[in-house]
């Protein structure tokens, strides 16, 4: 008598070998989107000790120093000019990941992709661990630093096409809000655990604090090189079908030709399956429908959202008077409630079809809840808790859905008759021109701040307000298609 299959095994064994692959190809691009968020986190964190209140801070009996008032700063941050310095720092690595994302696309879709993220990640890896490193080696230049982050922003746009790209092959149409919701919570939980990991050591070291988070990306980039894999076709496994009727036009095509000739079917579909498979122009994917409106509400939608990345830890510090490690570990809340928004705007954009309409109530939302933050998010660590919750979900929502699902519907749109070879550049538009908005934001907070922190949000709401009447055209022409079906 054969005895019954262990609970685990039976299911294991209950997925396909399809599903297992598909399913690894989720986790493994998840991790790697994590490790490049987790990444980018530590300099908001370290910001906070850079530059101190050196009069709140116990000067060590051993130093000689007649100066009371930046002793405990980091030159050259030690000045009253700092806040324009991160700034400078800020948009060294943001306006180099914005040029360089409108490149990346082109090279993701000529490239093997699992060589073009592990580089990648192996580089960026080695300037973010170079930028801690300036601890060590008691340097001083600002253009050293900013020299690294702007090298950092450039190899980072490695990864952005290529996960999306890489998710995109593996996952058809039917869900893929929904599921692109969940993995793009990688981007909130990576900013988590960049805070929490620079965090743990802003405080003593605080070149640890990018060290640890550049062995993390370089060890992730190594687990991509041996396991990553781009295609479904790569490993005998069935691609997915992204639009209706795309599978059954070449099989008609090759009947027909068949009753003429072999050899001239066997030259035509050679020939039918090189266009096919050629790499799309860059103003080919600006005229798929809908890439431009998308691409420029993207821009002010994360034009808030880098703004807050960047510049919450130190707002909760100055308004709410936490440590540097306290107000990082706050500011999670953001990307916390990030996850939520992104998951919730996935599942009502697969339920009602309108992507564009999702985008456009979320970023409504968002502007009065960053009115009230700013005015009674302090007042106590509930209200706190509470307000960066339902902020961090309406303002990442829209981002996180336009960054995913949206690129990979634009990516193999209709127009592209199927097409294969247009969702890297495609996704590297949308996200480079969202980029130009992630690198014009904080410089606008540094730039700003000094005025007063209220000026700041009026300007982070304004931002809102313009990234939904970008997409007004194609929320009016869903809400139509809802009104003739009913």
């Amino acid at each position: 008598m054969r005895s019954p299959l262990a609970p685990g095994v039976r299911f294991c064994s209950s997925f396909s070998r399809d599903s297992w692959y598909r399913s690894f190809t989720l986790f493994l691009t998840f991790l790697s989107y994590t490790a490049y968020h987790l990444s980018r986190k530590p300099i908001s964190i370290v910001k906070n000790e850079l530059h101190r209140n050196c009069s709140m801070v116990i000067r060590p009996a051993d130093l000689n120093t007649t100066d009371n008032e930046t002793w405990c700063d980091w030159a050259p941050f030690d000045q009253d000019n700092y806040k324009t310095l991160y700034g400078m720092l800020d948009n060294s690595f943001l306006v180099a990941y914005a040029i360089g994302m409108f490149f990346s696309g082109i090279f993701g879709e000529r490239l093997p992709l699992r060589y073009y993220l592990s580089c990648g990640m192996l580089l960026s890896g080695l300037f973010t661990s170079l930028f801690g490193l300036g601890y060590y080696w008691n340097i001083h230049s600002i253009w050293y630093y900013a020299f690294i982050q702007a090298m950092n922003g450039l190899v980072q746009t490695t990864g952005w096409p290529s996960v999306v790209t890489c998710v995109g092959n593996w996952f058809g149409k039917g869900k893929r809000g929904f599921i692109m919701g969940v993995w793009n919570s990688h981007t909130s939980v990576g900013n988590i655990l960049g805070s929490l990991i620079a965090g743990a050591f802003v405080s003593t070291a605080w070149g640890l604090s990018f060290i640890v988070p550049g062995l993390i990306i370089t060890f992730t980039g190594v687990l991509c090189f041996f396991f990553l894999v781009e295609k479904p076709e790569d490993v005998n496994c069935v691609p997915p079908q992204h639009h209706e009727g795309t599978e059954r036009e070449p099989l008609l095509h090759s009947a027909t030709i068949t009753e003429v000739t072999s050899s001239t079917s066997s030259h035509a579909t050679e020939r039918s399956e090189e266009d096919h498979t050629q790499a799309i122009s860059f103003c080919g994917a600006l005229s798929i429908p809908g890439v431009v409106e998308f691409s420029l509400c993207l821009l002010f939608a994360k034009l808030v959202s880098y703004t807050f990345l960047y510049w919450l830890p130190l707002y909760i510090s100055n308004v709410a008077h936490f440590d540097a490690k306290a107000a990082g570990d706050m500011s999670t809340l953001f990307d916390v409630g990030g996850i939520l928004g992104g998951i919730a705007a996935g599942v009502v954009s697969d339920y009602s079809g309108g992507r564009a309409t999702t985008c456009c109530a979320m970023l409504l939302l968002a502007a009065p809840m960053l009115f009230l933050y700013n005015y009674v998010g302090q007042t106590s660590i509930a209200t706190t808790v509470v307000m960066l919750l339902v902020c961090g979900g309406l303002v990442n929502g829209p981002y996180a859905l336009i960054t995913t699902a949206v690129s990979a519907d634009l990516g193999t749109h209709e127009s592209l008759q199927g097409n294969s070879r247009a969702l890297s550049t495609v996704t590297a538009i949308i996200d480079g021109t969202g980029s130009i908005g992630a690198a014009i934001g904080p410089l606008l907070a540094g730039l700003i701040s000094p005025t007063g922190w209220n000026n700041v949000f009026y300007m982070l709401i304004s931002a809102d307000v313009l990234a939904c009447l970008f997409l007004s055209r194609l929320m009016y022409k869903e809400v139509r298609g809802w009104c003739s079906r009913t």
